[in-house]
């Protein structure tokens, strides 16, 4: 049985600010200035080389990649991940009531957001932050989302260089979103980069864990602290203009020094890649802060943009084959190589919902060991890698579960019909 974690004191790591604060604690942001704003590829490879006791090689064109060896890596990991960080600035049209009438005014949110994709040449790129940093349950938009959503790149958090972006879509089930910058000059000719995706999977207890975003709307940084808790589940409350709504999200638990502004900025690990997304932390205890694994970032943001870019649609849409699973034989297992420590489990279907797609196909008592969709396959050795593969399932998708039934191994397949998604609203 999963360890479902309430949190009654959750603070969303989100600088809301009414449009006086904003002037006073964002002045830096919006207006400061810079003695230079450019950093050449020369330049880069140099700071990054003085970073470290160890070699750093940049590679390819414009969209190069970094990669750090050496015993004393964090400053260099730091270095990398901060230019794909960047700032998120959204305003909003809320309707106020007040004194018999009803006004409009501006509020405004400050967050971070991650470079996940990105055509230098082009200008193009595709930024991910969380749901909640551009979710406004009184604003006036039908989507309650900002239509006014502004980026800044590290060094060039300034109003002149503010970037324009249009919201994808996104999920409040997964408080993630996705973000989209067409045809930018500044973006073109800046040092950006995309993040180098790590496999969440296979982060471990006391992993290094480099937080880079946008607190207290003061422009980017970087902490540094330590992975605590590699999976747990906790609960949020999304305020709605209907009520409030609780989500239930799979993160990871970090003492990494997080505050309000660092939602939706990356979490990295020693070498640079990006392991999580900072989305929440505790305000009633020190550094105990929370990011969406890297994992669950990667399937969401291709599964809006599968369905929702350059389309109607808003969010993503999970395929349900009709089981439950549960765990039984929970061990550890210890990598030989790193030595580190991870949790492992047989994953057991439980039961066949009457009609479902896997019914005639998977069984109960079945342990599944593998999962392969459309020919990419996912070992399974916890509960949640079932219900995160499935992310990357669409309408037509074939589907192999390797199972051991009756202690015998065997493989069986489905196919995904289009009435087997559902809205991850």
């Amino acid at each position: 049985m999963k360890n479902v974690r309430r949190i009654l004191s959750l603070l969303l790591c989100l600088a809301v600010l009414s449009s006086t604060l904003m002037l006073s604690s964002c002045m830096y942001l919006l207006s400061g200035e810079r003695d230079s704003d450019y950093v050449t590829r020369a330049e880069l490879e140099q700071m990054l080389d003085g970073a470290l006791s160890g070699d750093v090689t940049v590679e390819g064109g414009d969209n190069y990649d970094i990669t750090i060896e050496g015993a004393d890596r964090t400053i260099a990991a730091a270095s990398k991940s901060l230019l794909s960080a960047v700032s998120v600035i959204c305003s909003f049209e809320v309707a106020s009531t007040g004194f018999g009438s009803t006004q409009t005014t501006q509020a405004y949110s400050a967050g971070s957001g991650v470079i996940y994709k990105l055509d230098k040449e082009q200008g193009d790129a595709y930024v991910i932050t969380n749901y909640h940093v551009v979710y406004n349950h009184q604003a006036m938009t039908s989507n309650k989302i900002s239509d006014n959503i502004s980026l800044y790149l590290y060094g060039m958090e300034n109003a002149k260089y503010a970037i324009p972006a249009t919201y994808v879509g996104g999920s409040m089930q997964y408080d993630l979103a996705v973000l989209k910058i067409d045809d930018k000059r500044i973006l073109a000719e800046s040092n950006a980069m995309a993040a180098t995706f790590a496999d969440s999977n296979d982060v471990a207890v006391l992993d290094t864990a480099i937080a880079v975003g946008n607190p207290e709307s003061e422009g980017i940084s970087a902490t540094v602290g330590y992975v605590n808790v590699d999976s747990e589940y906790v609960t949020l409350n999304f305020t709605e203009t209907t009520g409030s709504t609780e989500v239930e999200l799979r993160v990871m638990r970090i003492d990494t020094a997080v505050n309000s502004g660092n939602s939706g900025g990356g979490l990295y690990n020693s070498v640079g890649e990006l392991i999580g997304i900072v989305n929440a932390k505790m305000t009633d205890s020190e550094n105990i802060g929370y990011a969406i694994p890297s994992n669950i970032v990667k399937y969401v943001a291709e599964n809006i943009l599968y369905y929702c870019d350059g389309k109607t649609a808003e969010t993503p849409y999970r395929a349900l084959v009709g089981i439950t699973v549960t765990a039984d034989e929970s061990y550890t297992a210890v990598d030989t190589e790193t030595g580190s420590i991870h949790k492992r489990e047989d994953v057991i279907v439980d039961s066949v919902s009457a009609g479902a797609v896997a019914e005639g196909t998977l069984q109960k008592g079945d342990i599944i060991k593998e999962i392969t969709i459309d020919g990419t396959a996912y070992e399974v050795t916890r509960m949640f890698h079932v219900v995160d593969s499935m992310l990357n399932a669409r309408a037509g998708s074939e589907v192999s579960f390797k199972i051991l039934r009756e202690g015998v191994e065997t493989s069986v397949s489905l196919t995904i019909p289009e009435g087997a998604l559902t809205k991850w609203r």
